[in-house]
């Protein structure tokens, strides 16, 4: 559960209270126990609720009582999502109730009468990752994505219509998440630029609830009664106050009937909503924020009022946000970065219901002087647009790259069901498509107007304030009519529709070609229609030996960034605009032997995709001012870390469990060693390090979506031929280091609100073999079923001491090697009990073992799990490379899931006492433990 951004208790609980708590029990039970009675008596088909209007293939649907319907078949998933929102954010909680939305949205996780357990049946389902809640500004919503199978659509839909009205709001549950939600909060206080935007947003509103962060306040967040949320939850989770939305594969008839069945059966109430109905007034002057915490990296922002989503204006703000803030063409980027002046920049446009907020933020080193990148941001903002107009190629750059975000959103069901959620709190889902029209439709006179209007020194929100001689008001026009603007409104023709495929290993395989394709290049080709003709696209390349890259790491870590900078013929900013042309998705990652480039794109541009990523292989563009802007982001972002609990953690472990000597390749370095590595290397060794290791002579490539094979692999062919080395590649063994004695190191970082406990140990182990496979089902029990784990229940859901709590096991499969990992945030004060609680569950399950019920509920959970991950193109098409490297096919994974559903909880419980040993573990926890303990 999360609240959305860009980037102990009292309880007060009276007479009256407890009656009012009673009567509201009543008024929702008998709500449930009617739609439980119209549900027994089914619903037939001239009862189903009648369509509205049909947009690009997503139909709209209003029940008697005032539920929203949005339906969206995608028969090529085998997934289905549903998602309810509720139209409640932060902008409608009243005086202390700030964080309520957020608050509530945690508790309707803790379970209803019917469903006492929602975590546990969602991960019994297979949504344990696939499942969440968010709460932002307009809109609170819960969403699952589960296999489209058996009756999971009408669980999805009996669960969410039962929460909607059913939810135990109880006063022991508030209690102990009301810890968690603080946890959050605390989380978010570690980061400076988020509370940095967070206090500029609430400086620029006087009197909008959009200047109060949606987390919520500290105090309001500790001492809510809990009969106040109750009241909240009354208020606004009703029937007319609901949207939900169904996407994937599923029939639309039946979806219908459900829909009726569960959600038309709740009674509306009687008294209407009150909406909202303050307005920010016009702001009449700068307006100045100052924050002071321990850090290494300073920052510098500023924040205009520009209008609703749903106002014209809004598109091009959205359009400046990609001509300002796009890496590396923007303004901000050329003026800023490229200068020296700062290190990274952003920008942002909140889309909100009613008027929201443009935000541009530089980061910069500490030793470099913030006037200076002031007083640039400033003149960026205000000045220069009159003094260098916007362009038509600015324009165009930022019309297709917002284009093409949206393509390749539109391919996934799943996050355009999340999307529609977000633009109806804004006003109408269909602002979705007249959105993406008033984006084609914009001109570079729209642009330059917009940016002159509302980037002003009386709009502005900085650092400081200073009294101006004269006022200049921007007026913020309000949300328009969208009734007299949608009145008429048709869309276009729906996307194109992908293929049915249950993604079952053997299905994959039997589908799958592979080969060897050039030198040493191996290949595993998948092709099969998408929705949208995408693809996704895998290759590595492999390259030199423990000793050869010995004194090249530095080189090796940087190589596949510079790479993605430009080849001889495009700079980085052509690059870009290309990729964006051929609606392509490009990144390249380097490290020790390993060169990976992973691509998505579109049938039609496959071709000239395939070209490009040739070029990029074959003739990069080593720009050493290129490599001078990599080098200024890597050692910022290590500079940050330097106080930051979750970088300083697992550090500490890895270093432990690395005992390699520092000349050794595998060596873990300190922050201030890694700092001083990327600041020695040069351009002239990265290149050499390409023309002398990189070659044909050892990789895989893989690929999944709507492709031509044979075409495919004679363009790809070509691009890898003639392109040899003499310098072999021999793989770096990480070997298990089982012997290392467990310990604990505790890491200070003064002033961070929020602690990171963070635990590894490894293990001689194949994971080929039944004990494995015990071993991931005892995991998945302690730690890594998500919230209804062991772990989960205890830390977060009964004592409230972390927001995240998790363990996982990961195999090394050429290592013969396992890896235990345990992690943890919390409240520095809590540091002790946190591992009291976590090291009983520990040796609870080791000593008591585990039960028959949560071996069978785990089985269900992970194997749908494992389903429903293979559903994403992008998902499967790694499966199937890790498949070549490990020198295996896809049978490897029914033998797994034989050997998963062959476990007995006798060889679940073996397998967690050889494995899972507390005093084993190796620790490290960082936080402000010394303020804690004052």
């Amino acid at each position: 559960m999360a609240f959305n951004m860009i980037l102990s208790s009292h309880k007060f609980l009276t007479v009256s209270a407890l009656l009012a708590s009673s009567m509201f029990a009543f008024t929702i039970r008998a709500s449930a126990d009617n739609a439980d009675a119209n549900a027994s008596q089914g619903t037939a088909v001239s009862d189903l609720p009648k369509k509205i209007r049909d947009i690009e293939g997503i139909s709209q649907y209003e029940l008697e009582n005032g539920v929203n319907v949005l339906l969206f078949p995608d028969a090529s998933k085998e997934t289905v999502t549903v998602n309810m929102t509720i139209f409640v954010g932060s902008r409608h909680e009243g005086y202390g109730e700030a964080g309520m939305a957020h608050l509530l949205e945690h508790m309707l996780f803790k379970g209803t009468p019917m469903h006492p357990d929602i975590p546990k049946v969602l991960k019994d389902r297979g949504a344990g990752n696939s499942m969440n809640g968010t709460t932002w500004m307009d809109r609170t919503n819960y969403y699952e994505t589960l296999p489209a199978s058996g009756d999971n659509l009408e669980f999805a839909i009996r669960l969410e219509a039962d929460r909607l009205v059913n939810s135990n709001i109880k006063g022991e549950d508030l209690e102990s998440e009301m810890t968690v939600v603080r946890n959050e909060f605390e989380r978010g206080e570690n980061s400076p630029i988020r509370v940095l935007m967070q206090r500029m947003q609430s400086a620029a509103y006087d009197w909008h609830n959009y200047g109060q962060s949606t987390i919520g306040n500290r105090s309001d967040i500790e001492r809510v009664p809990v009969v106040k949320l109750r009241q909240f939850y009354k208020k606004f989770y009703r029937p007319d106050n609901v949207m939900v939305i169904v996407a994937g594969k599923f029939e639309p008839e039946e979806a219908l009937s459900h829909l009726q069945k569960y959600f038309g059966a709740l009674k509306k109430p009687d008294t209407p909503i009150d909406p909202t109905y303050t307005t920010e007034p016009a702001q009449d002057g700068e307006r100045t924020v100052t924050l002071r915490r321990v850090g290494e990296v300073q920052l510098v922002g500023t924040a205009y009022h520009i209008p609703a989503s749903s106002h014209p204006d809004f598109a091009a703000a959205k359009a400046l946000v990609y001509i300002l803030g796009d890496e590396p063409s923007g303004r901000l980027y050329r003026k800023m970065v490229e200068t020296k002046i700062a290190s990274n920049t952003y920008a942002l446009a909140y889309a909100f219901a009613e008027p929201g907020l443009f935000m541009s933020i530089a980061e910069v080193p500490v030793d470099a002087p913030l006037d200076v990148a002031e007083s640039t941001l400033l003149e960026l903002m205000e000045q220069s647009f009159a003094e260098e107009p916007i362009t038509e190629k600015e324009l165009n750059r930022a019309v297709q790259q917002i284009l093409k975000a949206r393509e390749l959103e539109s391919a996934d069901t799943g996050k355009l069901a999340v999307s529609l959620s977000d633009w109806a709190a804004q006003g109408d889902w269909r602002l979705y498509f007249l959105f993406r029209d008033a984006i084609e439709a914009l001109t570079v006179e729209d642009v330059q107007r917009v940016a002159e209007k509302y980037f002003t020194q009386n709009n502005r929100t900085l650092g400081r304030f200073l009294p101006s001689e004269e006022s200049v008001r921007a007026t913020i026009p309000e949300a328009p009519d969208l009734r007299s603007v949608l009145k008429d409104y048709k869309g276009r023709e729906a996307m194109a529709a992908g293929e049915v495929f249950e993604p079952l290993p053997m299905a994959i395989e039997e589908r799958t070609e592979r080969g060897t394709l050039v030198g040493g290049i191996e290949y595993a080709l998948m092709p099969k229609k998408t929705r949208g003709e995408t693809v996704s696209m895998l290759l590595t390349l492999r390259f030199g030996t423990g000793d050869t890259l010995k004194d090249k790491i530095g080189a090796v870590e940087l190589m596949g960034m510079l790479m993605s900078r430009g080849t001889d013929k495009l700079d980085y900013t052509e690059l870009q605009d290309e990729l964006t042309r051929l609606r392509a998705e490009l990144s390249i990652n380097s490290t020790i032997g390993l060169l990976q480039l992973r691509v998505k794109t579109k049938r039609e541009f496959l071709p000239e995709v395939i070209s490009l990523v040739g070029d990029v292989i074959r003739n990069p563009r080593f720009d050493a001012e290129e490599l001078a802007v990599i080098k200024r982001q890597i050692v910022t972002s290590l500079q940050k870390s330097t106080t930051e609990p979750q970088a300083l953690a697992p550090r500490e472990v890895n270093r432990i469990l690395s005992p390699y000597q520092p000349d050794d390749i595998r060596y873990v370095k300190t922050i201030d060693e890694e700092i001083a590595m990327y600041e020695a290397v040069a351009v002239d060794q990265i290149e050499s390090l390409h023309d002398d290791f990189l070659s044909n002579q050892k990789g895989e490539l893989a690929m999944v979506g709507d492709f031509d094979l044979e075409e495919t692999k004679q363009l790809i062919k070509e691009q890898l031929s003639d392109f040899d080395t003499e310098i072999a590649y021999v793989r770096v063994d990480r070997n298990p280091h089982p012997e290392i004695d467990g310990q604990t190191a505790l890491i200070e970082t003064p002033d961070k609100a929020n602690a990171f406990m963070f635990s590894s140990q490894q293990y001689a182990l194949a994971d080929d073999s039944p004990e494995y496979a015990s071993l991931v089902l005892g995991n998945y029990i302690l730690g890594g079923g998500s919230l209804s784990s062991r772990l989960g229940n205890r830390v977060r859901q009964q004592e409230g001491l972390s927001y995240t709590v998790r363990s996982s096991v990961s195999p090394r499969t050429k290592d013969n090697r396992v890896d235990f990992i345990l992690y943890a945030i919390t409240n520095p004060g809590n540091k002790d009990r946190l591992m009291e609680v976590m090291m009983e569950e520990i040796e609870l399950i080791r000593d008591k073992g585990i039960t028959a019920e949560e071996l069978s509920e785990a089985k269900t959970a992970y194997l749908q799990a494992a389903k429903v991950r293979r559903s994403s193109d992008a998902a499967m098409a790694g499966e199937l490379l890790s498949s070549m490297f490990n020198e295996r096919t896809m049978a490897y994974h029914v033998k797994h899931e034989e050997q998963i559903q062959a476990a007995t909880v006798e060889s679940v419980n073996a397998a967690i006492q050889k494995y899972i040993v507390p005093d084993k573990l190796v620790v490290a926890i960082a936080g402000d433990f010394a303020n804690a303990a004052e």
